[in-house]
């Protein structure tokens, strides 16, 4: 995880902070604490340089001033980051127990909200020291934390998908046939970081029958006359996602091939007119969902519609049944239905759309029409 390069001030920062707080308090939590990683930096744009097994974590709890504890010999670099005046720091040396630092901040209680992709040792380490303590991964407790995008947050997104347009606009113009899926997802790679891109998180290229494979690891396979190709790419950009797919053909597609292909935008453009605030996720689901069922290949399209993206190109909220959450104007997510056909070829559309006070905007314009490629 890099640095955010985001226009963000100090009070950005500490009015999200503020924010996380009142929500962990309306969930019924006693506070959160925050490990490096997306949230981390999302709310304080401080990002450690990298992995360490050293204890690092933000802890908000309402009623109390942000408190970030940190190795000491990594506090020079905290205290430059951007929301680093909206809080405390708390540093702590080798060879001393940073879970005793640590636990005074907390209610020793409490029922705390924790990052995800915290370490296990440093959960153990503080139930060690607070035994009456309980804790909830943070994606259960509060999932839409950061699911509702601000004005500045928006027009990233919008940078990010028009730099992965440019690189699809780029990128048909190059000869796929004769050529090696890995050589072609090379390309694409550089053509993100062309564009702006500070990190590629991935450029599926999935040709003929190894487009049937959703998240198919790119290979050797020489893609051939006559596949279709699935291209699927993105990562971030001035710290905010990118995530788009295409599915493209290797001279004439013959009339199967062309009809799929038809039916996957048709429901691909459901999924987006079923976007407005006050309609459930799971409705963008079922209106895709809907279109490629009622053609007979419902059985093919076997992943969710659409996943969310922010400062990370995966979050949530998730566009999949079962998912009640009320879409809200600033919410950003994908909608990619796909149809996947085992042994011959897979197809999959792609955009990602925020949703806007009377519906939905789409954040990528690249045609969605069959392209022919060499």
């Amino acid at each position: 995880m890099t640095g955010t390069a985001a226009p963000f001030a100090a009070d950005d920062y500490r009015a999200r902070m503020e924010r996380a707080a009142r929500s962990a308090a309306e969930a019924g939590l006693a506070g959160l604490l925050v490990a490096p990683g997306p949230d981390l930096v999302w709310l304080t744009g401080y990002a450690p340089p990298a992995a360490t097994e050293r204890l690092t974590l933000l802890v908000l709890a309402p009623g109390q001033d942000p408190v970030l504890v940190v190795p000491a010999l990594e506090a020079p670099d905290a205290a430059k980051a951007v929301g680093a005046s909206a809080l405390a720091l708390r540093d702590w040396t080798d060879g001393k127990d940073p879970y005793a630092v640590t636990a005074p901040l907390l209610d020793a209680g409490g029922r705390f909200g924790i990052s995800d992709n915290a370490w296990a040792m440093h959960l153990l380490g503080l139930q060690k020291a607070l035994p009456g303590t309980s804790y909830a991964a943070l994606t259960e407790a509060l999932p839409m934390l950061r699911a509702v995008k601000d004005r500045a947050e928006l027009e990233l997104l919008a940078a990010a998908g028009a730099a992965a347009d440019a690189a699809f606009e780029e990128i048909r113009k190059l000869p796929f046939g004769g050529r090696r899926e890995s050589e072609v997802a090379a390309d694409l790679a550089d053509l993100l970081r062309r564009f702006g891109h500070s990190q590629v998180d991935f450029t599926i290229v999935a040709s003929g029958p190894n487009g049937a494979n959703p998240h198919h690891e790119v290979g050797d396979r020489v893609i051939e006359r006559g596949d279709m190709v699935v291209l699927d790419f993105g990562g971030l950009k001035d710290g905010y996602g990118s995530d788009t797919s295409r599915t493209v053909h290797v001279g004439e597609p013959t009339d199967e091939e062309r009809r799929v292909h038809d039916l996957v935008r048709a429901a691909q453009e459901a999924g987006f007119h079923a976007v407005r605030p006050g309609a459930a996720c799971q409705e963008v689901d079922r209106a895709a969902r809907a279109v490629i069922a009622d053609a007979g290949y419902g059985e093919y399209f076997i992943h969710r519609t659409g996943h969310g993206i922010g400062v990370t190109t995966h979050e949530p909220p998730y566009m999949i049944e079962g998912e009640e959450q009320p879409l809200v104007p600033g919410m950003c997510f994908s909608v990619e239905p796909g149809v996947y056909l085992p042994g011959r070829f897979g197809v999959r559309i792609e955009d990602i759309v925020t949703v806007t006070e009377n519906g939905g905007h789409r954040l990528n314009d690249t045609t969605r029409e069959m392209v022919i490629v060499d």
